[in-house]
């Protein structure tokens, strides 16, 4: 990907943003507002006529035009598909993806909504019943720009990223270097224990934060991280509490997704792989946007101390999990 300057937003004034708009041809009134994002920048942005925008301007470096464009291909595919999905808009250059600088970006219309409440059977049911229409679509034909799921390589790849950078404290190494190998080879035997499993393009980040309920409604948002994968990746972050709690939330999920869908139940096997890859491949997202001024201010604790012990602690905790049985479903033994 191209080089980009230490801080890419710093040259994200407000006029920039204004200027980007109104070069894609939208009537912009100068009501600005920004909304909460770390990755990119989102911002709500005031038309002359009808209801206000929201303009994303994508980090610099981090996708390719072409990357950035399969995902819009993708989100409108699901769009046509009567999927509930938040997609981009065409702006009225008549493109969805603009560029000014060094900055890509896109619209999306805006919607209100929350978080739906997945401790609700009917809810994950609902759910269910929208992944597995999506992943119909996702299986149409694969993605040839975006990246494909790597659990191993990843775990290793952001393990060496935090150790070189030299973000584990030297008092943890001892700690922290003798569990990444034991959670590698455990992640191993559980991949293995999954066998072969499909690969198709995914929402990728699937967390209740990522779906607007209003009125009803269910939206699915943010296709940011579209990537390949197993479908278990759109699933396993919908699911909280004990095993037992887990296996019947995921029964759920399953009742309403195999009415348009088959799923290998053997991917059950992948979600503590999962999880594992999550929480390091999180700490080295910190590690790689510390330089943004953002992130130093919203994520003061992750240079401390205190947070590195914590996630020993919690890594420990999650080569258990590793060496427990997989989550088991309703009726399965």
């Amino acid at each position: 990907m191209p080089e980009v300057s230490t801080h890419p937003y710093d040259s994200l004034k407000p006029d920039t943003i204004l200027d980007a708009m109104e070069d894609a041809g939208f009537a912009v009134s100068g009501r600005l507002f920004a909304l909460n994002s770390y990755e990119n920048r989102v911002y709500q942005v005031g038309l002359d006529e009808g209801a206000p925008v929201i303009a994303k301007f994508y980090r610099p470096g981090r996708w390719t035009e072409t990357q950035i464009r399969e995902e819009h291909e993708f989100t409108l595919e699901l769009l046509k598909a009567d999927i509930p999905v938040v997609a981009p808009l065409a702006m009225p250059s008549g493109d969805t993806l603009g560029q000014h600088g060094d900055f890509f970006f896109a619209a999306f219309p805006q919607r209100g909504g929350q978080a739906p409440d997945v401790s609700v059977p009917d809810t994950l049911y609902r759910l269910g019943q929208w992944l597995g229409q999506l992943h119909n679509i996702g299986a149409k034909k694969p993605f040839e720009h975006r990246p494909r799921m790597s659990l191993l390589e990843g775990i290793e790849a952001n393990n060496r990223l935090l150790i070189e950078d030299n973000w584990i404290p030297r008092d943890l190494r001892p700690a922290w270097d003798s569990l990444i190998p034991d959670l590698v080879s455990y992640c191993a035997a559980r991949i293995d224990d999954a066998g072969s499993v499909d690969s198709l393009r995914l929402h990728g980040d699937c967390h209740a934060g990522n779906i607007l309920c209003r009125e009803e409604q269910m939206l699915f948002v943010d296709l940011d991280d579209c990537r390949s994968g197993p479908v278990i990746q759109d699933m396993w972050l919908l699911l909280n509490g004990e095993d037992s709690e887990r296996g019947a939330q995921l029964g759920e999920l399953l009742e309403g997704y195999e009415m348009f869908r088959d799923f290998n139940r053997r991917e059950r096997h992948l979600i503590e792989p999962l999880r594992c890859y999550r929480q390091i491949s999180h700490c080295a997202w910190l590690a790689k946007r510390w330089e943004d001024p953002a992130f130093p201010r919203f994520f003061p604790w992750f240079a401390q101390p205190r947070f590195w012990s914590d996630q020993v602690l919690s890594l420990r905790e999650q080569l258990a999990a590793l060496q427990a049985p997989s989550i088991s479903l309703p009726g399965q033994y």
